[in-house]
């Protein structure tokens, strides 16, 4: 497994990343319909499709280049909150990896942070409120511990994919503060949150792309 991640992977990384949402698309508007409207495992689909595709059309891709390119793509595709959100996630992340060539498992947590910190500037969301912060937010902390503890990237990006996955079964307890699922109150508990487990979801098919050496 490689110790950094160029532009090249990162495009592969965001493929992973798409054709993962796509997999779960189903799964995740049930989520989002107890709760929500019933359409954002088709509409996170559709603006990481396009994400996908428009990162593959980059000539000599850099990891912001990449990054940015879909975080634009995102926003531009996918309407409301969430498109916004995810689409900030990468932006924040592109601006941490800035002229770099590739990321090492030090700037992964930069990145990861700069994304969550980014995400949580728009949305105004803490950890507990019941969204995509609550899986990031233990995968930011998963990440910054890897680095303390010298961990290999493949073992760390493990650990980051779990924290989410983690985050995001928490958020089962949670009552919702924000969206439409804020209106529920109390009748918002005993559902999973839809963006904290497509964040999930997404965190783990990196792990996994990256333990395919992408």
């Amino acid at each position: 497994m490689t110790d950094t991640i160029d532009g090249r992977q990162w495009v592969a990384l965001i493929r992973a990343m798409a054709e993962a949402v796509v997999a779960r698309r189903d799964y995740l508007s049930a989520l989002d319909s107890t709760v929500g409207d019933g359409d954002h495992g088709v509409s996170l689909a559709k603006a990481l499709g396009e994400a996908a595709r428009q990162t593959t059309a980059l000539g000599d891709p850099s990891p912001e280049s990449a990054l940015h390119t879909a975080g634009s793509a995102i926003q531009n595709t996918m309407g409301g909150a969430s498109g916004i959100l995810f689409g900030a996630f990468f932006m924040g992340m592109a601006r941490a990896i800035a002229g770099r060539p590739s990321a090492t498992l030090s700037d992964l947590a930069a990145m990861s942070a700069a994304g969550l910190s980014e995400v949580q500037r728009r949305g105004k969301a803490s950890r507990g409120d019941k969204t995509m912060v609550d899986a990031l937010a233990p995968a930011v902390v998963a990440a910054q511990t890897a680095v303390v503890e010298s961990q290999p990237l493949a073992e760390a990006v493990e650990n980051i994919a779990e924290a989410a996955r983690l985050g995001a079964e928490s958020t089962k307890a949670m009552v919702a503060k924000f969206g439409r699922a804020k209106f529920l109150g109390e009748r918002s508990l005993g559902y999973q949150d839809a963006g904290a487990t497509s964040m999930s979801i997404m965190l783990s098919a990196l792990a996994e792309g990256l333990k395919g050496e992408v």
